[in-house]
């Protein structure tokens, strides 16, 4: 998996994949023009995302209703080091569910690969390149 991001100006950078792109923003109160998600708040937009394709897929298999599931992902900001903490992932689904189905759903959300990824720690790599080309 591979994205490509790009600063456009101010605090706004385009981030593509495949042949979709979306754009990152900060609020006008922090410089920028609130064109789009923050870091963090794409962050919980993955999260929720995949929690609700799992949870829908729960649902489609056992013949049940699974448009209009929804998903509400929390979070709240932590310190030392800077990062988000404190996840909360709440699922609705459109169906009355027994207490069985209920913890049948809550178990393939807990196969998500994001809900996974934060779950253990990632190895991140981190290189820094010039795109300047020197000359004499």
């Amino acid at each position: 998996m591979e994205v490509f991001v790009e600063h456009v100006n101010g605090v706004q950078f385009k981030i593509e994949t495949r042949e979709h792109s979306i754009y990152s923003d900060q609020p006008v109160e922090f410089g920028g023009k609130n064109t789009g998600m923050t870091p963090p708040e794409l962050l919980l937009a993955a999260l929720g995302s995949c929690a609700g394709y799992y949870a829908a897929a729960y649902l489609k298999k056992r013949n049940l209703e699974q448009k209009g599931t929804r998903v509400r992902v929390t979070a709240e900001k932590a310190k030392n080091p800077a990062r988000l903490d404190n996840f909360r992932i709440e699922v609705q689904v459109p169906v009355d569910l027994t207490e069985e189905q209920r913890e049948e759903v809550e178990e393939a959300v807990e196969h998500c690969l994001i809900h996974n990824t934060l779950l253990n720690p990632a190895r991140i790599c981190l290189d820094v390149e010039s795109l300047a080309t020197v000359t004499a």
